[in-house]
């Protein structure tokens, strides 16, 4: 069976059945923050954990742990470039309903008085909202999230942080449905190979919501390194432009930003893509833009980084689908 016909069982399979949306060539563009790129050739928006059931048995049922089946879970596409083209394969992701938090309980044995103060939040809630959220209860630890605008399921894959800090610090658990499986499993955090901007997430684990532990502390103080980190966030980061946060991590001991920058490479454009004036290490799009103009930009700017500095710089955003390789220059 080849691929668009395997997609075409799967659609066929969902529609009617699922709470959530199915749709063939579905416009991708909007639900990322760059707002480019072709469509999903197949998008599913589970309503919750019984579409994801349905989902997991469908997709197995054509051949997903063969690989037959390409899937993309999709968050917020705050760190995402979608080809031009499109997604040759099936984008999932996490509606309205699976954005929700509410004061964290143990799962365990114990006495729920005596628990640490926490949260548990729906893989689609947005971090800013979530740290707004504690905040206003005078829960510190997640002021830092204010800054990222991804999502829980997004920010927990690549182990988002800002401000010399990391959701790996205060993520205690995390429910995953794996598509193979069929399950909702439960992994601890240390259970889920955090690194610096990654952690072991697979494309068919689906991050269904997660736990986090704070601190109680003064909600005026809390407020104060919120407002704080707003403040720096629009003074150093182009918000109004279309982009996608920072693009590459920073190395050991140095700043990514820095390096582009001393390399001339600030207002650098490549098509409708440019190096921001007030960030290197944002690449903005411009009217015009396209997903390849960005893809040649990061390209150029690795290449010319190297050649000033040696050092290699590696992306922090991603690129799906299929892009052309820049020519040597």
């Amino acid at each position: 069976m080849n691929l668009d016909a395997a997609l075409d069982r799967v659609a066929e399979s969902l529609s009617g059945s699922i709470a959530g949306r199915v749709g063939r060539r579905w416009p991708l563009a909007p639900l990322t923050t760059y707002r480019l790129g072709g469509p999903a050739a197949l998008y599913v928006e589970p309503a919750g954990a019984h579409d994801l059931e349905l989902l997991g048995a469908a997709l197995c049922a054509v051949g997903l742990e063969a690989g037959a089946v390409p899937v993309l879970p999709l968050g917020r596409g705050s760190n995402l470039v979608v080809s031009d083209d499109g997604i040759p394969g099936v984008v999932i992701r996490l509606g309205a309903r699976a954005a929700w938090i509410e004061p964290w309980a143990p799962r365990g044995p114990g006495d729920p008085e005596e628990a640490p103060p926490g949260v548990t939040a729906g893989a689609a809630t947005a971090l800013p909202q979530l740290a707004n959220w504690a905040a206003r209860r005078g829960l510190g630890g997640m002021e830092f999230a204010v800054a990222i605008p991804g999502s829980v399921g997004g920010g927990l894959r690549m182990n988002a942080g800002a401000y010399g800090r990391e959701i790996a610090e205060c993520v205690a658990g995390v429910r995953v449905f794996s598509l193979d499986r069929l399950v909702v499993e439960e992994r601890s955090r240390t259970e889920l190979g955090f690194a610096y901007r990654k952690s072991n997430l697979s494309e068919h684990d689906l991050v269904v919501d997660a736990d986090f532990l704070l601190a109680r502390g003064d909600t005026a103080a809390i407020r104060k390194r919120m407002n704080e980190y707003r403040r720096h966030r629009a003074s150093t980061q182009p918000g109004a432009a279309q982009n996608a946060g920072s693009v590459f991590r920073n190395p050991s001991g140095d700043s990514a930003g820095r390096l582009i920058e001393a390399a001339g490479l600030k207002g650098h454009r490549q098509g409708g893509a440019a190096v921001s004036s007030l960030h290197a290490n944002f690449f903005v799009a411009g009217p015009g833009a396209r997903a390849q103009d960005v893809r040649d930009l990061v390209e150029h700017v690795h290449a010319a980084v190297h050649a000033a500095s040696g050092v290699d710089l590696e992306p922090e955003i991603r690129f799906v689908g299929a892009f052309k390789q820049q020519d040597p220059a």
